[in-house]
C-alpha cells in the first residue's frame, strides 16, 4: 500500500500543529494508518544591517547594528494513501503562509 508523505512548512508552529492535527483526525475517522507529526529542524534565517545609512554608527566610533531573524518550521505527517482520505485532506483550509507538499511513497 502506498503512503502519502505530507510536508508542512511555515513560520508559525501553532498553525502547522493545527493543520497536522486536522490531518490526523481525518486519518483516524477513516481508519487508515498514520504517523506524525514529526518535527524537522527549524531553519533560522538571520540578517544583520547597520542602523545608519552613512555607516558611521552612533558617532562614538562603534557601529550599531540591527539584527533580524525569521524561523522556518517544518512538520511531516505520513498517512496511508487511501483515495477517500486524500480527498478529505485536500479539502482542509490551508492558510496562505503555509506551504504543503504531498508525495506518494510506495
Amino acid at each position: 500500500m502506498q503512503i502519502a508523505r505530507i510536508k508542512l512548512v511555515g513560520r508559525d508552529p501553532k498553525k502547522l500543529d493545527e493543520i497536522a492535527r486536522e490531518i490526523i483526525e481525518i486519518a483516524k475517522k477513516f481508519g487508515v494508518a498514520h504517523k506524525g507529526p514529526i518535527p524537522l529542524p527549524t531553519k533560522i534565517l538571520r540578517i544583520t544591517t547597520l542602523k545608519t545609512p552613512c555607516g558611521d554608527g552612533t558617532g562614538h566610533g562603534n557601529a550599531t547594528y540591527d539584527k533580524f531573524e525569521m524561523r522556518i518550521h517544518k512538520r511531516i505527517v505520513d498517512v496511508q494513501a487511501d483515495e477517500r482520505t486524500l480527498k478529505q485532506i485536500l479539502r482542509i483550509g490551508i492558510p496562505q503562509d503555509i506551504h504543503v507538499e504531498i508525495k506518494l511513497i510506495s
